[in-house]
């Protein structure tokens, strides 16, 4: 069901394209359309296990991994739509074009950092890393939802229309919050615990 949902998004893009209701700018719909749903595939990936302490419902952490690959897959179709409506496929120009606008050059740092966390979500790539160097690696999540966060708050300056980037801003803001406190928290236990074995 999840799969489906998470599909859908990209159905409807498709659709529209073919039946041209997306607009007077359809290749703009489509990159815009793509790059949403990456940042919004992310925000759900790092939702689910503040979700999952909270109510302690265990089966949301079989979806994490689900919604990290499709914030890969929009990623894909995101870049794709950019280099063929924007740049035609023009490798040359695509590269000066990266190097040129900062807010692109984010937004492709963001996708060549998600590649190696794509590449390495199945088992096996677990074992053959470790758990810990494996875990090490998936933290660049967090590096990647601040550097989508930060192309799409430059995409829209140009525009003065902040309202969706303050949105996503807040829930990245707390998620890494609930983050660091986490984090922070459970080393303080250990600490307390440790002192106490020694008392």
């Amino acid at each position: 069901l999840l799969f489906v949902l998470m599909l859908l998004p990209a159905a409807q893009l498709v659709v529209g394209a073919f039946a041209d209701t997306l607009g007077p700018n359809p290749a703009e719909a489509l990159i815009r359309g793509t790059g949403d749903w990456v940042l919004r595939s992310l925000v759900l990936a790092l939702a689910v296990t503040p979700l999952r302490e909270a109510t302690g419902w265990q089966a949301l952490a079989r979806w994490r991994r689900m919604l990290g690959l499709f914030a890969f897959f929009y990623g894909v179709l995101h870049f794709l739509c950019y280099a063929w409506l924007d740049m035609g496929f023009a490798v040359d120009d695509i590269g000066r074009d990266i190097a040129k606008r900062p807010f692109i050059l984010v937004g492709f740092a963001a996708f060549l950092l998600l590649t190696p966390l794509a590449a390495t979500s199945f088992n096996r790539a677990i074992k053959a890393l470790g758990a810990k160097r494996w875990q090490a690696l998936h933290k660049l999540v967090y590096v990647i939802a601040a550097l989508g966060l930060l192309h799409f708050f430059w995409l829209r300056a140009g525009k003065n229309n902040f309202a969706e980037v303050s949105v996503y801003a807040a829930i990245i803001a707390v998620l890494l919050g609930w983050r660091v406190w986490n984090f922070a928290s459970k080393r303080w236990l250990r600490r307390l615990s440790a002192g106490r074995q020694q008392l």
